[in-house]
């Protein structure tokens, strides 16, 4: 399957969800910005993947990231981070999806696990989303990061050499 194909607009994610059930196959889930990728989200994706049958991460659209990140961001556009992302052995599926937080993606999609990235806790991860996820008895899972690996620094060390 080439990567565009595993890349799943919104109107079909709850159908592609349902066929992944269907078919009795534990579904994770991630979400971020993906801006520029790098090693340490390698890293996470490849452990994320290692929690269920299939991994589908949620890949916040431009107007997202703009909101969360600041003007300037992204770098890349929304399309253009689904589809490296998508190219990644270790995803099974994308799926661009609006507004500030996962809450929406994680009530369309229902995973069966939720990984979000070592630089979050149980105390810092969105409050709403871990109490919706725990209630639906949706597995929250935190593995550790890769130190000193962000697009942030990866940004700042490309404004300090140019």
């Amino acid at each position: 399957m080439g990567s565009a194909e595993k890349i799943i607009p919104w109107a079909e994610l709850k159908a592609w969800r349902e066929g992944v059930r269907e078919r009795g196959l534990k579904l994770a889930v991630t979400n971020g910005c993906f801006d520029i990728l790098h090693a340490g989200h390698v890293v996470y994706l490849e452990n994320a993947r290692k929690e269920a049958d299939l991994l589908l991460v949620g890949v916040d659209s431009d107007a997202s990231v703009r909101a969360i990140k600041g003007p300037g961001r992204p770098v890349n556009t929304q399309e253009n981070r689904a589809r490296v992302l998508a190219a990644l052995e270790s995803v099974d599926a994308v799926c661009i999806f609006e507004g500030i937080g996962a809450m929406g993606f994680l009530q369309e999609v229902m995973p069966d696990v939720y990984v979000k990235g070592g630089d979050y806790t149980l105390e810092t991860i969105v409050q709403e989303e871990r109490r919706f996820m725990e209630s639906a008895g949706i597995r929250i899972v935190l593995p550790p990061g890769v130190p000193g690996l962000s697009t942030t620094s990866t940004l700042e060390k490309l404004a300090q050499k140019f």
